[in-house]
């Protein structure tokens, strides 16, 4: 069962929302852990914040607590597009494959032409 996530809980930090992600799924810290397979104090400190998961952690986090790593790890507005590109890139997804391929090479030529500006720009700074 995919855990409910409030707007609330997507704007905390990893150690609260790690804590608010297990409670909603009613786990305890000792449940958490057995499912993950680390020690209870590792939980507790993840919670704390006085340690950092490993990206193997990180992963079993995700499937018991139900949710992706980015919901994990990242702020809503740190990965995916912005609202206004959401509906074209599900309109891109409809597309035959030869055309969604073009769109790739055009956006990559953009990043590739924002990079090098923005590299330009350093070096005369």
């Amino acid at each position: 069962m995919a855990a409910h996530l409030t707007p609330d809980v997507l704007l905390m930090a990893f150690p609260q929302r790690l804590a608010a992600l297990r409670k909603q799924q009613t786990l305890t810290q000792q449940a958490l852990a057995e499912l993950v397979g680390v020690h209870l104090t590792q939980i507790q400190r993840y919670e704390k914040g006085d340690t950092q998961p490993t990206l193997e952690v990180i992963r079993k986090l995700a499937i018991a607590l139900a949710v992706s790593a980015d919901t994990l790890i990242f702020d809503p507005d740190e990965r995916g597009p912005g609202d206004d590109l959401k509906l074209q890139f599900e309109a891109v997804r409809q597309l035959p494959p030869e055309d969604r391929q073009a769109i790739k090479a055009m956006l990559d030529g953009m990043i590739v032409k924002h990079r090098t500006k923005q590299i330009v720009g350093e070096l005369h700074s």
